[in-house]
Formats: C-alpha cells, sequence, structure tokens
C-alpha cells in the first residue's frame, strides 16, 4: 500500500522517496528498518542506535546464511581474471555464503565430485590454451578421470580478445565440458573482450542474484552502521584509489632510447612518476598504461570518410560525449581489425565485397585479411555509402590497456615506476606502421607530459619469500625487464643468495640493455652468473636456449638444489624453445624419459618453482 500525502506526516517528495523504497525491501530489511525505528529515542549516537538496532535484529534471527557452498576457480595469466574472482570471492562473503577460492590448479581435483556451486574465471592464452595455472585442472576435466557432476550448479565467466581466432576457448571449453559432466548451469557463459569491465560486473551481478534467489542477504544493520559511523567522522577519509577503471595520471620523468647507435632496434627505458598516487607494487608486477593512437592515422581515417572532426560522438553507456576527433585519439580502437568488427561493418557499409569475405567457407581468406590491417584499410578496401561517424562508432571497442613488466624496485625508486617498451615499426600491405604505445613513446611522448596508468598484479610471476631459495633468471630482449626489478630490490635489501641471468639480443655493441647495471651486480656478487647470446654477432645464430644447453650439467644441479626458474618473453618462439631446452637438460643429465621431464617442470609449475609472464 503507497503513503498518501493527504494521510501521512511526509511532505511530497519524502513520500515518494518512501514509494520508490518500500516496495524494494526485503522481509530482513523491513524487520531491521522497524527494529531501528523502535530503538529509543534517547540514544546520543548514530553508533550507539546501530548497536541497538543489531541487538534488536539478533533477538529475532533475521539473517539466514546459505545453504549452499560456492567453489570459485580461476585460471589467470597477467592476474585479471585473479583479481575479479576475489571481487567476486568477496561479494559472496558478503553475503554470508561460504566460499572456497583457488587457482584452478590450486585445486585438488578429488573434491570436484563435493562442489555444490562452481563459478569459474579463466583466461584464453596464446592459440587458445588454458593459462598455466589451469593446465593441469584442465587436461583433468577433460580426461576420463573427470567425475560425473549431481546436483552441481555452475557458470563461467571467459575473457579473451577478439582479435585472436580462438576468442574465450578455455572458458568456452570448460562451461561445454562441465555441463557434459552433468552439471547445471546456473548462469549463462559470458564472454569477455580486452575491455571487460562492463562485462564482467553483469556477469557478478546475475550470479549473484542467481545464488541470492531464496536466500537472505548480510544484515543491513551492519551496512547502515558502517554508513553512520563514517557520518560521525568515525573513518578515516582515504586517499581515491587508481585502478584500471580509474588510472593515475603519471608524469613521464625520463624517456631514454637504450640501442647504441646502428642498432636495428629501438627500446624506450621510461621512468614515471607515481608520487601521490599511493600506488605499490613487487618485482613482478605490471604497470597498465593507456595509450593513444597516432593523430596522423586519425586525421587519415576522418578524411577518408568526409567526417566533420569536431561532430560530437557518444563514447560509452553513461552518454558522455567527445569530439569525433578525440575520441579516435584518446578512446576507441583503430588500428586493430576483428571478425566481430567486419560483422557489424558489413551491416553499415553496404558493400558487396565485405559481405563476400564473410561468407561461409571464407574462413582463411578472412583470417589472411585481417592480419597486420586496421580501420583505415577495411574502409579503403571496402568503402562504406554515406555513414554517419556516430554509427560506425558504435562498432569500435575502446583501446585496451598495454601491459609492461615493471623494470625497477619501488625500494630503491620511491615513487617512482620504470618500464622498457620495445619499439614496434614494420611494413604490412603497402603502409609503414607502428605499435599503438610503443611508438607513441617512441615519437610523441616527452618527460614532463603525462599517461594514464595503472598497478596490474602478477600473483603468477612471483620471486620466492625464501632469500636463499637459488634463481634462474631467462629473458632476452625487454625479457629482461623484471629481472632487473628483482636485483634491485635484492640490492636495497642487501640480500646475496645465488642468481643466474640468462640473457640475449641482436649485438653485444648496440642491444646489451642494461649492461653497467647487470656488471656491477656481477662484482658485488647480487648476480652470482651472467651468460649471454648475441644472434646477430657470429655466422651462425646462437640464442638463450644454446647457452643453457652449454651449461646443462650446471643447470640440472641448481634444479636439483630447488632453484626457481623464471621466463619472461616472447611465448610462441622464445618460451617454448626454453621449455623444450629444459626437458633436454632433464633428459640428458637426470637420465628421464620424456614424459618424466615433462613431469618433472609440471611439478615444478605446481610448486610455483617454475614461472612465466610471456606475451
Amino acid at each position: 500500500m503507497n503513503l498518501q500525502v493527504m494521510n501521512s506526516p511526509f511532505n511530497q517528495e519524502q513520500t515518494e522517496s518512501l514509494n520508490r523504497l518500500l516496495p524494494t525491501l526485503t522481509e530482513a530489511q523491513r524487520i531491521w528498518l522497524s527494529g531501528y525505528l523502535a530503538a529509543p529515542q534517547t540514544i546520543a549516537s548514530p553508533v550507539a542506535a546501530g548497536l541497538a538496532v543489531q541487538n534488536t535484529l539478533s533477538s529475532q534471527n533475521e539473517v539466514q546464511t546459505a545453504t549452499r557452498e560456492v567453489t570459485l576457480l580461476f585460471g589467470s595469466e597477467t592476474g585479471n581474471g585473479q583479481t575479479l574472482a576475489e571481487e567476486l570471492s568477496k561479494k559472496l562473503a558478503e553475503r554470508d555464503f561460504k566460499v572456497t577460492l583457488s587457482s584452478l590448479d590450486d585445486f585438488k581435483t578429488k573434491d570436484l565430485k563435493k562442489v555444490q556451486d562452481l563459478l569459474i574465471v579463466t583466461a584464453t592464452h596464446g592459440e587458445g590454451d588454458p593459462p598455466d595455472n589451469a593446465l593441469s585442472f584442465y587436461e583433468f576435466i577433460n580426461s576420463r578421470r573427470a567425475p560425473k557432476l549431481k546436483d552441481v550448479r555452475f557458470s563461467v565467466l571467459s575473457l579473451g580478445d577478439q582479435s585472436y581466432e580462438f576468442f574465450c576457448q578455455t572458458g568456452k571449453d570448460f562451461d561445454k565440458r562441465l555441463e557434459e559432466l552433468g552439471g547445471e548451469r546456473l548462469y549463462p557463459r559470458v564472454d569477455c573482450d580486452v575491455d571487460f569491465d562492463e562485462s564482467a560486473a553483469e556477469w557478478i551481478e546475475g550470479v549473484l542474484g542467481t545464488l541470492g534467489e531464496g536466500q537472505q542477504a548480510k544484515s543491513a544493520g551492519e551496512t547502515l552502521l558502517a554508513q553512520q559511523q563514517a557520518g560521525a567522522g568515525l573513518l578515516t577519509e582515504e586517499q581515491p584509489a587508481y585502478t584500471r577503471s580509474n588510472p593515475f595520471r603519471a608524469e613521464v620523468l625520463d624517456n631514454l632510447n637504450l640501442n647504441g647507435q646502428g642498432s636495428n632496434k629501438e627500446t624506450r627505458h621510461l621512468e614515471l612518476s607515481l608520487d601521490g598516487s599511493n600506488l605499490a607494487f613487487e618485482p613482478g608486477d605490471s604497470l597498465g598504461i593507456y595509450p593513444e593512437n597516432d593523430p596522423i592515422l586519425v586525421d587519415k581515417l576522418i578524411n577518408e570518410m568526409n567526417w566533420n572532426p569536431e561532430e560530437t560522438v557518444p563514447v560509452n553507456k553513461q552518454g558522455d560525449i567527445l569530439s569525433l576527433r578525440e575520441a579516435l585519439h584518446t578512446h576507441f580502437e583503430i588500428t586493430r581489425l576483428t571478425k566481430p568488427l567486419l560483422e557489424q561493418a558489413a551491416k553499415l557499409f553496404n558493400n558487396n565485397g565485405l559481405k563476400e569475405l564473410l561468407a561461409p567457407g571464407q574462413e582463411e581468406e578472412l583470417k589472411a585479411y585481417l592480419e597486420g590491417r586496421d580501420v583505415l584499410d577495411l574502409i579503403q578496401n571496402f568503402p562504406p555509402e554515406e555513414l554517419p561517424p556516430g554509427d560506425f562508432i558504435k562498432t569500435l571497442r575502446k583501446i585496451p590497456a598495454r601491459l609492461y613488466s615493471i623494470s625497477s624496485s619501488s625500494k630503491a625508486n620511491p615513487d617512482e615506476v620504470h618500464i622498457t617498451v620495445g619499439t614496434v615499426r614494420y611494413n604490412a600491405h603497402g603502409r609503414d606502421r607502428t605499435g599503438v604505445c610503443s611508438g607513441q613513446f617512441a615519437e610523441r611522448t616527452q618527460p614532463g607530459e603525462v599517461v594514464p596508468v595503472y598497478i596490474q598484479r602478477n600473483p603468477n610471476f612471483k620471486f620466492p619469500a625464501d632469500r636463499d631459495t637459488p634463481v634462474i633468471m631467462i629473458g632476452p630482449g625487454t625479457g629482461v625487464a623484471p629481472f632487473r626489478s628483482f636485483l634491485e630490490e635484492r640490492e636495497e635489501d642487501g640480500v646475496k643468495g645465488k642468481t643466474w641471468l640468462f640473457f640475449g639480443d641482436q649485438h653485444f655493441a648496440t642491444d646489451f640493455l642494461y649492461q653497467v647495471e647487470w656488471q656491477k651486480w656481477l662484482k658485488e656478487s647480487i648476480l652470482t652468473k651472467m651468460d649471454v647470446a648475441f644472434s646477430r654477432d657470429t655466422d651462425e645464430k646462437v640464442y638463450v636456449q644454446h647457452r643453457m644447453l652449454e651449461k646443462s650439467r650446471d643447470l640440472y644441479q641448481w634444479l636439483k638444489e630447488g632453484a626457481n626458474v623464471y621466463i619472461c618473453g616472447d611465448e610462441k618462439y622464445m618460451a617454448n624453445d626454453v621449455h623444450e631446452t629444459f626437458i633436454a637438460i632433464l633428459e640428458k643429465e637426470g637420465g628421464m624419459s620424456h614424459e618424466e621431464a615433462e613431469e618433472y617442470l609440471n611439478d615444478m609449475r605446481r610448486q610455483k618453482r617454475y614461472q612465466r609472464d610471456v606475451y
């Protein structure tokens, strides 16, 4: 029954507010409110009132806890999946659900048959592969040993990148397999692109809503009590939290080219100020950066379409608007094509050639077309009919953040963060092109300018807490970045343990990144051993894996002594070659079969002794 102004002591505005609120209250909230209103008026403070309400609620036993248990598992390469899982775990705990949170690999597979509500958050890596910390679970659940799931409900959140052929494949595989094993889907799988915030939030709220059906939420009294305490000045005001969705604008302090004159490469060393951000990081973490598109490319695109650069367009669901030029410069991705983008463009362009490219049977042609082309190529190759920019903007996704391994220690460089960026330049389809972020740093970023940044924790690339643990580091090129961070921190802490670095690049004279620092650390015994490989200095190309084979006996001895192995850099070639080299060393020096060597490394991975940060 709605309140009417004529028969209540409330004015029109209060009545409307109450009529909007009352129908939304749960039974627990109604009881809490009645207890609050019934509390003695002599209570002196909001805190005391809150305590009185809590006592009322306790006596009436209005809060019920969830009867089913939630198992929340994550597979994460860069940390995004783990962060989302931790966020959901916190929200479930606030609603009095009993939650088990674990990486997929750390979860005991024998307990799968005991699970009640199973939630999986997983990334997809490389060519549709599971992340490293999901491999064992993935293999188990797809094996004949996987149990039939009785009375198990599940839901999957899958993270991926639509520019890859096997978009969100790991999540799709988990979703399909759990259903095959007899699980009941409690909420539909959601596949997220690189701009995952809104999609992930919708999945989290959907899961919470489904799990909460028939359950009563955690006491509203505690929430209101916290609000009352804040209003009474009992909670201190904190600094703004700078995150992926709220980046900090960091000033560029320095921007140097690490390569010598005559090098085929350009590697930028950037130092950025974190002063006032309250951001913290550890060796192994990454810095997320939101780049801007090349303004020359933006202007070419606008001119090609005869658009007005000052026309305003919406840039998000909230209705915020920017000029077309600013939106394309700072907000939308225009340097990479995806199949979903082409499918949406085909509906707008009314171009028969584009429709033919997307037709069944043209999969290989489509795959070849997507490689190395951008939005300017698209509109030049398949000119659209007259197209309003606002309509076309809706087909584009936001510019995704770029992640770079941090190459400095916060202890050695307070209020700063350093990164090591290899500039990407290439010619494709008749045009010279540059990487979005690396090109920005190489060509358009000067000291004093600011860039939006955030810290990306990487719990899957953490150096040992025991400083006496031997550490083997393999990082060719810019892959050496996290090891500079690690050794800087050890120097600052005065730690001298066994450390061995393998580094490689093209030429000793021009490409020996951070050479002076490695030599200093060798002299001070911060770095115990270093082996280098410069592939273009000899007739036969020599890479880090060749140096590893040359030192196979010593490497095997370090592994037997409990050494941790860290690999950073290119996944497709280097990381795979290094992995196979470790297999060969274990076979040669340890007398193992190929299968035994694989299991040895798998066991190291499960023990967190074999970690990779690859891209």
